[in-house]
């Protein structure tokens, strides 16, 4: 089978995974491997094609064959994700705010419409270097204000403007980033993206952020509270804190390589979301390949 079909039923294999059938501008922009155009991608998937068997469509969706009933899943979450949008945006603009944020990004279900009503808002956040631990401690502050509002915010992963080209080269990290919506700090955002072009060989149609979105600002009240934690007081605070959040995280995480605790890194995926994900797309790839009759190699 020609190497563009596959790239493009790996991408309903993926979506899959998260139960979530796509659209065809979401086929084109997660086919794995493949540079292909929207029309290219719409051929592909036509009824007459060799990918015909594999692919159910329902209106303006496609998924693999046999889950017919993901139509009628995507449509509910779409619809709770609406709801949860408008409260992760106020979020969003509060962390915008806080002293050393230089980006926020929405991350997982909710970035790509597929939450349930309660799901977590997941935030991926950069800050200035030497203050990653102190502005952690501020968003913290934040997420228990939240849940006194009954919203469960999940900032887990923290990074410095030093430290944004990351380490683990997978068809899972790269979605992350593909799928992630900036929401402050658009330049950090470009620059990230720059620096980990590795993306694109698993995802080479997914330039640019996924969807557009309210873009929110530091203030003038963000810059007089940066200056005031400039201070040896605040620098001392920061020491502090990242050895004691360190010391604990490390001892919660030992053994799981998807945790990361330094300096310019508070990574705290303890559930090994990413690991598991890879497992069961790699499982399931499998069996499609197996169907089809075709090698396969491991996508990373």
């Amino acid at each position: 089978m020609d190497i563009r079909h596959l790239g493009v039923l790996q991408a309903l294999v993926y979506a899959d995974v998260f139960d979530f059938p796509l659209t065809l501008p979401e086929v084109h922009r997660y086919a794995v491997g493949v540079r292909l155009s929207l029309n290219e991608v719409a051929e592909i998937l036509h009824p007459s094609s060799s990918l015909a068997p594999f692919v159910h469509r329902d209106g303006d969706f496609f998924m693999l064959a046999g889950r017919a009933e993901l139509v009628e899943h995507r449509r509910q979450r779409a619809a709770a994700s609406q709801r949860l949008w408008q409260r992760a945006l106020l979020y969003a603009r509060v962390l915008a705010v806080l002293p050393f944020v230089r980006m926020v990004a929405l991350t997982g279900a909710l970035a790509v419409d597929n939450a349930d009503a309660h799901d977590d808002m997941d935030f991926f956040i950069v800050t200035e270097p030497g203050f990653l631990w102190l502005c952690r401690a501020l968003v913290i502050a934040l997420v228990r204000i939240a849940a006194t509002q009954g919203d469960t915010l999940c900032p887990n992963y923290f990074l410095t403007t030093a430290a944004l080209e990351l380490d683990d080269h997978s068809l899972f990290t790269a979605h992350e980033l593909a799928q992630m919506v900036p929401l402050a700090g658009m330049d950090v955002y470009t620059h990230m993206r720059r620096l980990n072009a590795w993306t694109f060989a698993f995802l080479p149609n997914a330039e640019g952020p996924p969807r557009r979105a309210p873009l929110f600002a530091a203030s003038r009240l963000t810059r007089w509270g940066e200056a005031v934690l400039r201070s040896p007081v605040g620098r001392w605070l920061e020491q502090w804190e990242r050895r004691r959040k360190i010391r604990q995280f490390s001892r919660q995480g030992r053994g799981i390589p998807e945790v990361h605790f330094s300096e310019h890194h508070c990574k705290g995926h303890f559930s090994q979301h990413g690991h598991r994900a890879m497992h069961r797309f790699e499982q399931r790839w499998a069996d499609v390949a197996q169907a089809l009759g075709v090698q396969i190699e491991r996508t990373g």
